[in-house]
């Protein structure tokens, strides 16, 4: 027997030679690996040759495999020994464990996890019914030294992995290993926090400058008692984390400054501050609010920036405790705002401020991930109605803002080299495009803590902000490194001058909401508020990243200006020079992105404060048109949008005229020129004509991309482009007055419902009734143009135009442009791109209209003579040949807007009106 097994031996070693030699042959390998998986399957002599092969003598890959072999016995043959063969294997791996393995720091990892593997499965299938004895086994073990502590630390690690976590056995099984272990659970702990006490004392005791093989050896066995912890601590009774007045969390707390364990430390912490559970059995957590264990917690949190750096790279072991160490404070803030003003009636901690302390230390650290993990926390804190209100609190929303004046500037991307945050930005974030989109969402976050410190510090949170326009105002530009491509002296989006302005708007934008509404209309600062707002007014500068932020401040300003209403005018002069902005280089160069988002910006301004401060700008409304038609008649750059952008502005100011026959007559004095243009002989015979309408547009004509101005039919797609936005702006803004008694005296009026509901008139209602036919006629024709003789007009030059465009494609697949390519570059498009665009707009804007017309009209659009023939031999014609990507537009405007409209439409015109599209198709 003895022989044979030798013989055995002998050869499973030079298969296993074969298996792990990188110079062996595929096909001996495999014959090698065959060999080996037989003798586990069919051998009798599994349990002999296991155990001679795992004899401490042998090599380390050689005891591998002698344990993997027990282990595939226990596992797939055990039911088949015979209980004489159970005591004997389950003898045997004891021995191992006493005496079968090397020293604890000369021992394989790999090894201890393979033997702690076989007894695991041993006890899965023995205790307790046949092994009663094993956990007092275990302890015995542990006096043997420190290697067999660190094993058995194992063994119940790999236990309550597979009962609890993994749930690898069978539910019986599992059952009663989890109710003998929870049975057990206090001697368990016990044990322990005995070895972990034990060995950091001893750890402690032999500390002195230089890690000796003793200190080491003690250090190894408190980490693997950790980790062990680690594992029961998700899911045992919150009593026994908590017993003894906190005991272990006392000692998790002491261990965060030891820098071998406080990683391993810092992962047990964070599981048991992440414990839910009954409010009354988390309220002994409150205990790591006292003087001991937060002056531990906050001694680590403060020294965090400078020990995770080492010759400028980063620590990554270092680098991973600070982020487990936030996590538990984060954990730790969650504790407490469940728990303060609930009903297990918790008081604020004495130590508040210095919990708090803690957490600054993570949000002004230069890390930009560690910044946000703390920023749910902070709004907790911030939002809570009992702890906002604390002395330490509102001290600490100071500080939080004046951190932000930090935070929000835009720095440390991975690919420089130009801050601190760089280097950890090159461990957490694999591209800049990667650092740009977490950023972004970091800096979302701050905006939503930053407007809830600003209600509980309002006044202190306005003089920040002031000081820091102020400054900026009177800073030069600083292009940086970074300057603009386009012209001399104009910055980039990483100049430094640009990501300063950038963030003091973001904080500007965030402080003057939340002032408004938390201050007393008699306490607002207005007057300060108009020496900035005189301030950033005279500011003037051609950078259009920094006219931009200046845009911005003074959009944010505005609520404050009208309680000075002198203000407005110079308000309006400002946001009108911005949307005929250029940049004084090659008048016939195509604009920059940044130079179109500054035109685009102003419009927008002008749209939102005449939208939400109608009343105050009826007083300028006379300027305000008189500048429109001066600028509509100087020859002056403006697209389409922005002539209509400020159309709809003029309409949302009309409507404060209260007054139909003022409104119709202004609406009709507006639309003058595209009523006559959209309802000319020429645009008729286009819009419904196909085969005209491509011609008209260019779409079946050849176009080089060499040839200047080669794309002539570029005007007259235009001329299609500012008829349909102009409608939309009117049909969109134009409205009656909200207050029924107002309706009533200016003439809008017009009825009531059978429910007794008033049934209006709108100013635009004539215009247009006129404008829809060619509007429904537009939409009919396009749906044509996907009829196989409509694509077979195209020119080879415009054969893609109906495709999506690749801008929307990059959009789908995540993927984005350079950060600096996106506003740095003249904007270029190609003839297919514009054509695409133009196709794109044109049909959203047909059905933008359509459903606008519906909310803005009611009665009178759905009282239109045979609408539903009208919609049906139009937007539901040759349906079958139009791509999906154009019918998100119909079904996302068009449907989604009448369902919103049925709410507000009597049922009868509503039902009968588009019911009968439905029933027509």
């Amino acid at each position: 027997m003895a022989d044979q097994v030798a013989a055995m031996c002998d050869q499973l070693v030079k298969a296993v030679n074969v298996i792990m030699d990188a110079e062996t042959s595929q096909i001996y390998r495999l014959e090698a690996l065959k060999f080996c998986e037989e003798f586990k399957e069919t051998s009798s002599l599994c349990v002999p040759c296991g155990l001679q092969l795992a004899d401490k003598a042998q090599p380390a890959v050689v005891r591998h495999f002698g344990l993997q072999i027990l282990e595939h016995i226990i596992k797939f043959r055990w039911n088949d020994m015979q209980q004489q063969e159970k005591v004997h294997l389950k003898e045997c791996a004891m021995q191992l464990l006493s005496n079968g393995t090397h020293s604890i720091l000369d021992e394989e990892s790999h090894i201890k996890d393979a033997l702690s593997r076989i007894v695991v499965e041993m006890i899965k299938r023995e205790w307790p019914q046949h092994w009663p004895d094993m956990l007092k086994e275990m302890e015995t073990l542990t006096s043997q030294g420190e290697a067999q502590t660190e094993l058995v630390m194992l063994i119940l690690l790999r236990l309550a992995e597979d009962v609890i976590t993994f749930q690898t056995l069978p539910t019986q099984r599992r059952r009663d290993i989890q109710q003998t272990l929870t049975q057990n659970m206090e001697s368990i702990f016990t044990f322990m926090m005995g070895i972990l006490q034990i060995n950091v004392e001893d750890y402690r005791k032999l500390v002195s400058g230089v890690l000796t093989s003793f200190m080491r050896a003690h250090c190894r066995v408190a980490v693997a008692t950790l980790n062990t912890l680690a594992g029961y601590i998700d899911w045992v009774a919150l009593v026994y984390i908590t017993s003894g007045n906190c005991h272990l969390l006392e000692i998790l707390c002491l261990l965060l400054s030891e820098p071998e364990l406080q990683l391993e430390a810092a992962e047990c912490l964070l599981i048991a501050m992440s414990r839910k559970g009954k409010l009354e059995e988390r309220k002994p957590f409150m205990l790591l609010f006292d003087d001991v264990a937060i002056q531990y917690i906050l001694s680590a949190a403060q020294t965090a920036d400078g020990l995770s750096i080492y010759q400028k790279s980063v620590v990554e072991r270092r680098y991973i405790f600070l982020k487990r160490l936030c996590q538990v404070l984060c954990a730790l803030g969650g504790q407490l705002c469940s728990l303060v003003g609930s009903d297990v009636e918790v008081e604020v901690p004495a130590n508040l401020s210095k919990y708090m302390e803690a957490l600054l230390a993570f949000t002004t650290h230069s890390s930009q991930f560690l910044k946000s993990s703390t920023m749910a926390t902070w709004g907790a804190l911030f939002r809570h109605e009992a702890l906002s209100k604390d002395a330490a609190v509102v001290k600490m929303a100071v500080k939080f803002l004046r951190a932000s004046m930090t935070n929000l500037v835009k720095t440390g991307f991975p690919s420089r080299d130009n801050n601190p945050n760089c280097e950890y930005s090159r461990v957490d974030f694999d591209s800049d495009e990667d650092f740009n989109s977490f950023f972004n969402s970091f800096r979302a976050q701050q905006g939503e803590v930053l407007r809830s410190t600003c209600r509980i510090v309002p006044l202190e949170a306005f003089r920040i902000g002031a000081e820091w326009l102020q400054y900026q105002i009177t800073s030069p530009i600083d292009t940086g490194d970074n300057a603009s491509k386009t012209a001399e002296g104009l910055c980039s989006l990483l100049s430094p001058s640009v990501v300063q302005w950038d963030a003091m708007t973001v904080f500007m934008e965030c402080m003057v909401s939340q002032i408004i509404k938390s201050v007393d209309e008699e306490k607002l600062p207005i007057d300060q508020s108009m020496e900035l707002l005189q301030a950033v007014l005279n500011y003037e500068t051609k950078d259009p990243l920094i006219l931009s932020c200046v845009l911005t401040n003074v959009s944010a300003l505005f609520p404050l200006a009208i309680h000075r209403p002198h203000f407005l005018p110079q308000v309006l002069i400002k946001l009108f020079k911005a949307v005929t902005f250029e940049i004084d280089h090659e008048p016939k160069a195509p604009w920059t992105r940044a130079v179109k988002n500054v035109r685009r910006h102003a419009c927008s301004s002008i749209i939102k404060i005449c939208r939400d401060y109608p009343q105050y700008m009826l007083p300028c409304f006379e300027m305000f048109y008189n500048h429109v038609k001066e600028l509509f008649s100087s020859g002056v750059a403006l697209t389409h949008m922005e002539k209509c952008a400020l159309m709809e502005a003029l309409v949302l100011i009309s409507n404060q005229f209260k007054d139909y026959e003022k409104q119709k007559a202004f609406v009709d004095e507006l639309m003058a020129s595209v009523v006559a243009e959209w309802t000319s002989n020429e645009i008729r015979h286009v819009l419904w004509n196909p085969d005209t309408f491509l011609s008209f547009i260019g779409a079946d004509k050849v176009v080089t991309e060499q040839k200047e101005d080669a794309d002539t039919a570029a005007i007259n797609r235009g001329r299609l482009s500012f008829c349909l936005y102009a409608i939309l702006a009117v049909v969109k803004r134009a409205h009656w007055p909200a207050d029924l008694e107002e309706a009533k005296a200016g003439g809008f009026v017009v009825g009531y419902t059978p429910a007794g509901a008033p049934m209006y008139r709108n100013p635009c209602t004539a215009q247009f009734l006129i404008l829809m036919p060619n509007l429904l006629a537009l939409i009919r024709t396009h749906n044509s143009l996907f009829l196989p003789e409509n694509m077979a007009r195209l020119s080879e030059t415009f054969s893609r135009a109906h495709e999506i465009m690749d801008s929307e494609k990059k959009v789908v697949l995540g993927l984005s442009h350079h950060l600096l390519d996106i506003y740095d570059s003249p904007v270029c498009k190609t003839t297919i791109e514009r054509m695409q665009g133009f196709f794109c707009t044109l049909y959203d804007n047909c059905y933008q209209i359509l459903g606008s017309a519906g909310v803005s009209l009611q009665q009178e659009f759905y009282n239109i003579d045979k609408l539903a023939e009208g919609m049906a031999g139009s937007a539901f014609v040759s349906l079958d040949h139009v791509p999906d990507h154009r019918l998100r537009p119909m079904i996302h405007i068009l449907i989604c807007t009448q369902h919103e409209v049925a709410g507000h439409q009597p049922a009868d015109i509503y039902q009968v009106s588009f019911g009968t599209v439905f029933v027509i198709k």
